[in-house]
């Protein structure tokens, strides 16, 4: 019997109907298999996959395959999304056994959850040389009756390197300027001369090396940096990869121009992506200002569910791919009529198409020559558009990736003069505690309001630390600061590697073959790396006592991030990010302001200020930073004062921009 109907995942309830007898996981599934002494068949993947859907369609809603996967196994469906910890183990023992990973993955395991045979699409018949999941699933199970020494023993053995290839880091080179010099220089190196990006097809956004980049090029006016990362900015905004009519960014281009996406949007990429959008716009570009701008509209029109934002928009519509976004000249005829050659031209929609079957993906390769028939032809496509297919909705709320958009949120609105965007940020945050602080433990997701089991990772009590105390530095509210410290805190008492100061595991202990720690960035930042940044940002707004604790932890986490930025700087962006806040100081502005300041200086200051600087704005004495720090009496009266703070060192007040322009 299928037991998925009442999953808190809607990608495990996508499989509800296949006759498949899919479980979640739990011991009981477990049990199950050790009662009948089959092997359990682990299936893991996500809403948004398509390769996923193609594998849902042809196999596991095949009834004569779905009757050998019941006789012969236990079958268990997991949400990589709601359990990363489980994603994380079977994915290390995938690329093990093949030297590469992906989704679907499918893993083979005894009933004490060793894995003994791994790998990811099956087609269910053979084709192009690959075995059909038939022949594997018969393989297996021949295999498992016939010479089950042979299999346990491989499934100890894969088991055992997972656990010795799970040991931390050690720690590494010192970081200081030049070794983050270093590594930005690799990074640049690196850099697609052609296209702008990093690396060839398929090609990702780099998300938070971006703002690393950035970063670099503020503290240390590295302008190969910033011109690297304006590059790159500007190519995804001009691409396919990028919304040109509703905004948002698809989760990977298939070729390295990124023309073509690989049509999934995820909440992660765009949080991460606002976030470094949102700094360069900062800084006075105006490209980057409207995909900020049209991100943020994105995030709200197509992903707010009211308790906070969705994870994904599908890949597929009704099952093909692009169905909702691509056009051809046909369809700009009709829609355009004498705009259509114009308009085709812009959006580089051509006759042979840029994606399948004659149609395009729209891009916008230069601004128009006509900004006001350029907005009439988008409402008339988006009109249009709207009337299409849509791709579905992972209505998941996963707590990490809703702070990752929180933290950027409130960045924006702070730096651009967007309270609105502000008021959002402390929107979703207000649900996410509400809904997924349970009994002083974070839940990973919730669905529909309501909160479910699996407790969150690493990476969810780090950034939602990070954003909440943000959040605080923007709106001087003690609510988002205690509660943030206190999320901050049960981290450090769950995660922190007892024996290893400065390392973490990335899971709640859950009785898996291990707990996962992967110290690396990835499509999201590690969860060592978000800990870095909160506990920065934790050590300059808490009281003595507690920010000791705080920059002590952060020094030994830190300490364990040379070694990634000397060996492979693409893999390390936001400790990227971080480190260059950290050795610059870390840097703080503290702003005392009279009882009638408007805030305007406040403002100014955080327009101006280089990522990762901590602003502080109030009365004297309303904040550890502003302990006995108030206002400036100048001109015969009193005026907001800056005093900037490099670790322990602190400015003279000053009141004038420039002055702490220059002392910044």
């Amino acid at each position: 019997m299928n037991r998925l109907q009442d999953s808190s995942s809607p990608y495990l309830r996508q499989h509800a109907g296949n006759p498949v007898h899919w479980r979640e996981w739990s011991d009981e599934a477990f049990d199950e298999a050790r009662r009948r002494d089959v092997p359990v068949l682990l299936s893991i993947g996500y809403a948004a996959c398509h390769w996923c859907h193609v594998m849902a369609h042809e196999t596991f809603e095949d009834a004569e395959l779905a009757a050998q996967m019941n006789d012969g196994f236990v079958c268990i469906k997991v949400d990589r999304e709601e359990r990363p910890d489980i994603d994380s183990v079977y994915m290390a023992a995938t690329v093990a056994m093949t030297g590469q990973g992906g989704w679907p993955m499918t893993c083979f395991l005894t009933p004490d959850g060793d894995p003994f045979y791994c790998g990811t699409y099956f087609p269910p018949r053979p084709r192009n040389g690959q075995p059909g999941f038939g022949d594997v699933l018969d393989a297996i199970s021949r295999t498992w009756e016939s010479r089950r020494d042979e299999v346990e023993l491989a499934g100890s053995k894969i088991t055992e390197h997972l656990r010795s290839s799970a040991a931390g880091l050690p720690d590494g080179p010192r970081l200081d300027r030049q070794l983050l010099a270093d590594a930005v220089s690799q990074i640049v190196a690196d850099e697609d001369p052609v296209s702008s990006g990093f690396g060839g097809a398929p090609k990702f956004p780099p998300s938070a090396m971006l703002e690393g980049l950035i970063r670099a090029a503020e503290y240390t006016g590295d302008d190969a940096a910033l011109a690297a990362a304006s590059r790159t900015l500007e190519a995804m905004a001009r691409g396919g990869i990028y919304d040109q009519l509703a905004g948002g960014f698809a989760r990977y281009s298939v070729d390295s121009a990124w023309v073509v996406p690989h049509f999934e949007k995820m909440l992660y990429d765009n949080a991460l992506l606002l976030r470094g959008y949102a700094h360069l716009a900062r800084r006075g570009d105006p490209l980057a200002l409207r995909v900020t701008e049209e991100t943020v509209a994105f995030l709200d029109d197509a992903l707010w569910t009211g308790t906070g934002y969705a994870s994904s928009l599908d890949a597929d519509t009704e099952g093909v791919e692009g169905l909702t976004y691509v056009w051809s000249p046909a369809e700009f005829a009709d829609v355009l009529g004498d705009d259509a050659d114009w308009a085709a031209d812009l959006f580089t929609v051509t006759t042979e198409g840029t994606f399948e079957h004659g149609t395009s993906t729209l891009q916008l390769l230069h601004d128009p020559d006509d900004v006001a028939r350029y907005e009439s032809v988008r409402a008339r496509l988006s009109a249009v558009r709207a009337q299409r297919p849509q791709p579905d909705r992972d209505d998941k709320v996963v707590t990490g990736w809703n702070a990752f958009a929180i933290t950027a949120l409130a960045e924006a609105g702070a730096g651009l003069g967007r309270p609105d965007w502000i008021d959002r940020a402390a929107e979703c945050a207000s649900n996410l505690l509400d809904t997924h602080l349970v009994d002083g433990d974070l839940r990973r997701s919730s669905l529909d309001g309501k909160p479910a089991t699996p407790l969150g990772a690493l990476e969810d009590y780090a950034a939602l630390a990070t954003a909440l105390l943000t959040l605080h530095t923007v709106t001087g509210a003690d609510r988002w600061l205690a509660t943030g410290l206190s999320i901050l805190d049960r981290a450090i008492d769950v995660f922190a590697v007892a024996d290893e100061p400065g390392a973490w595991f990335d899971a709640h202990p859950t009785g898996l073959l291990l707990r996962p720690r992967d110290p690396v960035d990835g499509a999201t930042p590690a969860g060592a790396s978000l800990m870095a940044e909160a506990l920065l940002i934790a050590a300059v707004l808490s009281d003595a006592d507690r920010a000791a604790r705080y920059s002590e932890l952060a020094d030994s986490t830190l300490a364990r991030a040379g070694i990634i930025l000397a060996k492979a700087a693409r893999s390390a962006g936001h400790w990227l990010a971080v480190a260059q806040a950290y050795v610059a100081g870390p840097v703080q502005v503290a702003v005392a302001q009279t009882p009638d300041s408007d805030g305007a200086f406040a403002a100014d200051i955080r327009r101006a200020a280089p990522g990762g600087v901590v602003v502080v704005a109030g009365p004297k004495d309303s904040a550890p930073l502003l302990a006995d720090r108030g206002p400036l009496a100048t001109g015969g009266r009193l005026r907001d004062a800056a005093y900037v703070c490099r670790g322990e060192v602190c400015s003279l007040p000053v009141t004038a921009l420039d002055r702490v322009e220059s002392l910044l």
